[in-house]
C-alpha cells in the first residue's frame, strides 16, 4: 500500500515513522512519504487516489481546506470543521474525512482527562475548530490573540462558547492549546494553566514545550498523543485495521518527546 503526506512545511512531520512503525509491526507492504505541496500537489494527490497510484493520503497546514475542496466528496464532521486531512477511495471516488475532531477525543478519553469540567480553547484556527468541535456540549471558552476571532469560529461552527480576552485564566478549566506555541519553545501567556483541572497540547516539537514540562502534576495530552490519535484514525480508514498504538507511540517518541 502506498500513503503520503502533503503539506509545508513537513519535513519536521513525525506521521512517516509512526505510519511506517504500523505497516511493519502488521506485516502490510508499502510506503508513507511526506511531500512538500501546494495546492496543485492537493489535486494532484487526489488524482493517484483516484486512478490507484496512492491508496490514501494525508493533509496538514496549509493544505486542509484546499484538501476539502478537491475531493469529490466529505464526511459531516469535515463539512463543519472546514478541513479535511484524510483522503480515500470508496466505490471510484475520493473522499475526505477530519480525523482531528475524534482523534482529539480519543486522545482526551485514552489520558483521562476530566470531562464534567469548563474547557478553555485558545487558538481560531483549524486545530480550534477540532477542539470546539469535539468538546462541543461543554462549557466552553475560546481565547484568541485577535479578539473576535474566537467568537467567530464559535458561531461558524454552531458551536456555544464564550470569548474570553487572550491570557485570561479559567479556573477549573481543562486547557486546550490549539495554537503552535511551544513547538519552538514558545510559553503560552504566563498563569494561563493556574488552577487549570489539566492540559491538552495540539501541537508537538523536537523536545517538551514550556507548557507540557510545567503541567506533569495535573492529567495531561501532548502532541503526540494528539498525532498518534489521529493517524489511528486514518490508519483504519485506509486499512480497515486497528491501528497498532503502542507501536506507534514508541516510534514517534523516539526522538524523545515526552520522558
Amino acid at each position: 500500500m502506498r500513503f503520503a503526506l502533503l503539506g509545508d512545511p513537513v519535513a519536521h512531520s513525525r506521521s512517516p515513522i509512526i505510519h511506517r512503525a504500523a505497516m511493519e509491526v502488521l506485516g502490510i507492504p508499502g510506503s508513507y512519504e511526506a511531500r512538500r505541496a501546494n495546492e496543485a500537489g492537493v489535486t494532484t494527490a487526489c488524482a493517484e487516489i483516484r486512478f490507484g497510484a496512492l491508496d490514501g493520503a494525508n493533509f496538514t497546514m496549509p493544505l486542509k481546506g484546499i484538501a476539502l475542496g478537491a475531493v469529490d466528496h466529505v464526511t459531516e464532521i469535515a463539512r463543519r470543521a472546514g478541513a479535511v486531512n484524510t483522503a480515500w477511495l470508496r466505490d471510484g471516488e475520493v473522499w475526505g474525512d477530519n480525523t482531528d475532531v475524534g482523534g482529539f477525543s480519543d486522545a482526551w478519553s485514552h489520558r483521562r482527562l476530566p470531562d464534567d469540567t469548563p474547557v478553555l480553547v485558545l487558538g481560531a484556527g483549524g486545530a480550534a475548530a477540532a477542539a470546539l468541535l469535539a468538546c462541543a456540549g461543554s462549557e466552553l471558552r475560546v481565547s484568541s490573540r485577535r479578539r473576535g476571532l474566537g467568537k467567530a469560529l464559535a458561531a461558524r461552527l454552531d458551536v456555544d462558547a464564550t470569548e474570553v480576552p487572550w491570557g485570561v485564566a479559567v479556573r477549573g478549566a481543562v486547557v486546550v492549546n490549539a495554537t503552535p506555541l511551544g513547538m519552538h519553545g514558545e510559553s503560552l501567556p504566563a498563569g494561563v494553566l493556574e488552577d487549570a483541572a489539566g492540559f491538552f497540547d495540539m501541537a508537538y516539537g523536537a523536545s517538551p514545550s514550556p507548557a507540557v514540562a510545567g503541567a506533569r502534576d495535573m492529567p495531561l495530552v501532548d502532541g503526540i498523543d494528539m498525532l498518534i490519535a489521529q493517524a489511528a484514525r486514518s490508519f483504519r480508514i485506509w486499512t480497515g485495521i486497528a491501528a497498532p498504538l503502542d507501536a506507534m507511540e514508541a516510534a514517534a517518541r523516539a526522538g524523545g518527546v515526552r520522558d
